[in-house]
């Protein structure tokens, strides 16, 4: 379970579900959190192995975040959890 503990982690899971996202779209459908609160949440979740972070060298800098496949793993899981909370 402290693989998605906390309050960010499982939403950003299921966001990126859709596919690649980089930094400011996952911020986008976050709401109110705050870039280093996002930034350690994508860290875990990238140190746990749920996560991969690509980085472009390009100027300005370019990085996307993508699940795994230990992440995609999750899917069901994660499918479950939104349909309870929209449900509750």
């Amino acid at each position: 379970m402290n693989l998605i503990s906390g309050k960010w982690k499982p939403i950003i899971l299921f966001r990126l579900l859709s596919g690649k996202m980089r930094f400011g779209e996952l911020k986008k459908g976050l709401g109110n959190i705050t870039n280093k609160s996002l930034t350690d949440q994508l860290r875990q979740l990238e140190n746990d192995g749920l996560i991969s972070r690509k980085v472009y060298p390009v100027v300005p800098p370019k990085v996307e975040y993508q699940l795994t496949d230990k992440g995609r793993s999750m899917e069901s899981i994660l499918q479950s959890m939104s349909i309870w909370g929209d449900q509750y």
